[in-house]
């Protein structure tokens, strides 16, 4: 059977890409959770709220070069899907939170007031872009299978197939636990109960 130019290939060799953004999905989850998880001072967490998020930025901007090249490379056409979309926006909107978050929360810092009235709208956009980049990932897996499946490459139900749709399922579990971690009102008494012994 004869297979699209490039698209088994992608599917094949597009490890990099995948391996990049997979490790921004866990920067970027450590690094919601870095103000419950991380004891010690509020500016400790906050640097490595930042940094954590810096390196998950860094990444998938490192996976997008790589995926682009790649296209490139084949002569495959460049954000076409549904996943390419979501990826490309999640990455641009969440570089311009970076930025709007370094300069409001870190340096040169805002005013007081200023960040108070920023802080929920902060949030709100760190756990949609979260949301946004579970998507990302859920639509990209369904991407694989589908070319893979329309390559012959594997069946409707194989060990592949199925993985594939297990690790979809368990982004999304992985997703709701960690929101559930982020607005759960009692993880928060960890951190003043820890700093009330010291």
């Amino acid at each position: 059977m004869e297979r699209e130019e490039g698209k088994g290939e992608c599917i094949e060799k597009g490890g990099d890409a995948r391996q990049s953004t997979s490790l921004f999905k866990i920067k970027k989850t450590k690094a919601l959770l870095a103000y419950k998880t991380v004891p010690g001072t509020k500016k400790l967490k906050k640097l490595v709220h930042i940094t954590l998020q810096f390196l998950a930025m860094f990444l998938s901007l490192v996976g997008l070069w790589a995926v682009w090249k790649f296209h490139d490379e084949k002569e495959i056409d460049h954000l076409y899907t549904l996943h390419s979309w979501l990826g490309l926006s999640c990455i641009i909107i969440f570089s311009l939170q970076w930025a709007a978050g370094f300069l409001t929360f870190w340096y040169p810092g805002g005013s007081r007031s200023d960040r108070a009235s920023l802080l929920p709208w902060h949030v709100f956009l760190g756990v949609f872009l979260y949301v946004l980049a579970i998507a990302t990932s859920v639509t990209g897996l369904l991407e694989k299978s589908i070319f893979m499946q329309s390559a012959k490459m594997i069946g409707r139900f194989s060990t592949e197939a199925m993985l594939m749709n297990s690790l979809g399922m368990m982004l999304i579990l992985l997703g709701a636990l960690v929101i559930l971690a982020i607005f759960n009102p009692g993880a928060g008494k960890i951190d003043t109960y820890r700093g009330s012994s010291e």
